[in-house]
């Protein structure tokens, strides 16, 4: 007999990913035409996010200077939770609460955008850093769930928010994942039109 328990762990998040394809898709095509016009004009992609949101982060921009499922010339991402220097200086100096917010002040430029990822919309890290992006006149892509807590107030109307419908983190990071895969195709379709040849 199979294990019920996991059972239930595949049955919800198939179950949810279902209901999240119908509600979400919209706001990833809207993100998806965001990065493709700035990839476009020359600018780039800045990822941030704490924890599991951390690893999305660096997937994403793995993919993007990498490559997804065709080859390509990199395309220009960053994820501002790698440089561990940085990072420990900026928290050590000033509060950790500012450690992307900073390195948005020296790394974005009006007309990038930040891919800004918390399950819960309430990570202080990730909404100085929305903050200091859009000073900067950037866009920001926003990955939450659980009803989208205080990032859905930070956000403006040029902005994009895809909020999960959950409130479990596993089950929220599990739609993360396939919004980021959805949108990494979509550029790569934007770039070059059609289907892969893989």
């Amino acid at each position: 007999m199979k294990n019920p328990r996991i059972l239930s762990h595949f049955q919800e998040s198939a179950e949810l990913k279902m209901i999240s394809a119908e509600l979400l898709a919209d706001p990833i095509e809207q993100a998806i035409e965001l990065m493709f016009t700035a990839l476009s004009n020359g600018n780039k992609i800045l990822a941030c996010g704490n924890g599991g949101s951390a690893a999305d982060c660096q997937h994403f921009a793995a993919e993007l200077v990498g490559r997804f499922e065709r080859e390509r010339l990199p395309l220009p991402a960053l994820a501002l939770t790698t440089d561990t220097s940085i990072m420990t200086a900026i928290a050590n100096d000033y509060s950790f609460q500012e450690v992307f917010a900073k390195q948005v002040q020296a790394f974005g430029q009006a007309g990038d955008i930040l891919l800004a990822i918390t399950t819960s919309g309430n990570s202080v890290s990730v909404l100085n850093a929305v903050n200091a992006a859009l000073e900067r006149d950037m866009r920001v892509i926003a990955l939450t769930g659980k009803g989208g807590g205080e990032m859905r107030s930070c956000l403006t109307d040029a902005d994009v928010h895809i909020c999960v419908p959950h409130d479990r983190t596993a089950r929220i990071q599990e739609v993360h994942l396939l919004t980021i895969h959805c949108m990494c195709d979509g550029i790569d379709a934007a770039l070059f039109g059609g289907d892969t040849d893989e």
